[in-house]
């Protein structure tokens, strides 16, 4: 029998392995303008290369004025309806409003009374997970990250289910409709989990859900050890949850949703794929650290209050001199809009409110302080092709924070609202899709001249 190697021993083998990985695999910068390839799928101007069309919603952030395509404040849609509208109506009529958003978003039309709540009833049926599944799948071997230990949970529920490859519209509706049911709980008893094995907190509990909560209200429920949250917790978290549920089909989850649903493939690999995608800090993960940077901020600017200490700070930021220094001012910019971020623009007053019921005010006229002084300080350092504003990241993070939620939720959370985007992304494109998805890559490659094994 042979002898395995010690670790010490492939550690070596495997640099050298990695030097030459990386040196045959860089590929020259300017070769990329040469071919006219948008890096990204997005122009110098960093809109992105038209690949598909969608009724689900729209991001608009420029107008044409007099024939001219300018900037604008940036608006979202959902089915052609503004989410600003959703949102204050929502909150008129005192109703939580994540639910009738994923009715909007899968079936394109305002829900009214009747077929709101027999919707909810159906959303409140479908949170029951298989017998055992929390023992067998959610308490073994619990993941160090949340967004991993859920799309295991998505993959094994592919064993439950008695018609999992059937990619008819009927059951691939059913199918998302019991996801977007089961997320909340899938997400909190991974945490749950993950916090008594892995943290040694020294206590697990399991709260089922209540079937007359909303989405938000169940959110924390289940999380809360006494289950308690005051009505403004719940709206702030159902408010976040709306503006977190779609945003285009060329987010790169959705796109990644669109891409393996056009392979044909079951709903519960296009979503683990979706997972995977929002899992990647420069997608689901900012908000973690805008939060890690305004610690770093309260720790170095000794009065929160005076901007032109704020702006020296952001300064050094963006010169690469503070913080992580990689010149990102996290929360700030975004792929699309310029002027302004509507998602960040509705959450401002809402975050405001929660913050001066938890004491932490002096905390968000920091962070007002940073979304104003940012622009200017980055126009300064570098030349922009377009504005930057803040983004809804750059809120979302600190209403985590002050809801009590621990940072290793703050990217599930948003699994939890964009599941509803992602489903209605898979329906459109079974719908409409005929062909797998397929753009091009031209190889750069020179030719070689094979080597016999014995020559080598």
């Amino acid at each position: 029998m042979n002898k395995k190697r010690d670790f010490s021993e492939i550690t070596p083998v495997l640099s050298k392995l990695g030097d030459l990985l990386y040196e045959e695999n860089v590929i020259e910068p300017s070769l990329y303008a040469e071919h006219k390839v948008n890096r990204g799928l997005r122009d110098i101007n960093g809109r992105g290369v038209l690949t598909g069309l969608t009724e689900i919603s729209e991001v608009l952030s420029r107008k044409v004025v007099d024939g001219v395509e300018v900037p604008c404040d940036g608006e979202l849609y959902y089915r052609g309806y503004n989410v600003h509208d959703l949102i204050g109506d929502f909150l008129k009529s005192g109703r939580f409003g994540f639910e009738e958003t994923t009715y909007i978003l899968l079936f394109g039309k305002l829900p009214n009374k009747n077929e709101l709540e027999e919707f909810k009833s159906i959303i409140s049926d479908y949170r029951s997970l298989p017998t055992s599944f929390i023992r067998d799948f959610i308490m073994k071997s619990p993941s160090s990250d949340v967004m991993n230990g859920l799309a295991r949970s998505v993959l094994a529920l592919y064993s439950y289910d008695n018609n999992p490859d059937d990619t008819s519209i009927n059951n691939v509706m059913r199918q998302c409709l019991q996801l977007i049911a089961l997320f909340p709980q899938l997400t909190v008893y991974s945490y749950l989990a993950y916090d008594y094995y892995r943290k040694d907190s020294g206590s697990f509990y399991i709260h089922a859900p209540k079937s007359e909560y909303s989405t938000a209200e169940n959110i924390l429920y289940m999380l809360r050890k006494d289950g308690q949250f005051t009505p403004l917790e719940a709206e702030i978290l159902d408010i976040a949850l709306v503006l977190h549920a779609e945003h285009g089909g060329g987010n790169n989850s959705s796109f990644t949703t669109h891409v393996v649903t056009s392979s044909g493939t079951d709903t519960y690999s296009a979503i683990a794929a979706a997972l995977g995608s929002l899992k990647g800090p420069k997608h689901g993960g900012a908000n973690i650290k805008v939060c890690n940077m305004f610690e770093n901020i309260k720790e170095n600017v000794s009065d929160w209050s005076d901007h032109q200490q704020v702006e020296d700070y952001l300064d050094k930021i963006v010169s690469k001199q503070a913080f992580d220094k990689t010149g990102l001012v996290y929360g700030i910019g975004h792929a699309i809009y310029s002027i302004s971020d509507p998602r960040a623009t509705i959450f401002r007053g809402y975050v405001e409110r929660l913050a001066k019921e938890k004491g932490r005010s002096d905390e968000f006229e920091l962070y007002k302080s940073v979304e104003e002084l940012a622009p200017q300080v980055i126009a300064k350092h570098r030349n922009m092709y377009k504005g930057v504003s803040a983004n809804v990241d750059f809120y979302s993070g600190f209403v985590y924070q002050m809801l009590g939620l621990p940072p290793e939720l703050y990217t599930p959370i948003f699994a939890i609202a964009r599941i509803s985007g992602w489903s209605a992304h898979r329906l459109e494109e079974l719908i409409n899709g005929n062909k797998i998805i397929r753009p091009a890559y031209k190889s750069v490659a020179g030719r070689r001249e094979y080597i016999s094994f014995d020559e080598r």
